[in-house]
């Protein structure tokens, strides 16, 4: 219960007064690094797990290389990728802006601002 006292949440909606719904900042970080994890051509999150380990390692670390900004209403998010080797930066790229956008407004019902990209590396390995 301390943990959760300590994290920052942003009320997403006080409907008829039955209560409020709040979502804490690390879960729409996770939903941004699952979403861009999603798309073909993203190799992983800079310094962070693949999806093949999210089940023995837990959620909390899906948000390392995802850096969000809530304000009110709007989000601002900050991703680090790796790229797959041979895949057009720019495509993957917009792609990556696209889903993770509509997976956090979708999710969270929060506008999302922007989604910055950084490329931190290009993966050469053809494992997946």
């Amino acid at each position: 219960m301390a943990e959760t006292e300590n994290r920052n949440t942003h009320k997403v909606y006080e409907k008829d007064k039955i209560g409020e719904v709040q979502i804490a900042d690390e879960v729409v970080a996770i939903i941004a690094g699952l979403a861009a994890t999603e798309v073909d051509g993203v190799d992983s999150m800079a310094g962070n797990i693949t999806n093949e380990l999210v089940g023995k390692l837990g959620m909390k670390n899906l948000s390392k290389g995802v850096k969000v900004e809530v304000t009110e209403e709007h989000v601002s998010v900050d991703l680090s990728l790796n790229i797959k080797y041979g895949f057009s930066i720019p495509e993957v790229c917009e792609k990556v802006q696209d889903k993770v956008k509509s997976a956090i407004e979708n999710m969270t019902g929060l506008t999302v601002l922007d989604v910055n990209i950084k490329i931190a590396g290009v993966s050469m390995e053809e494992n997946r």
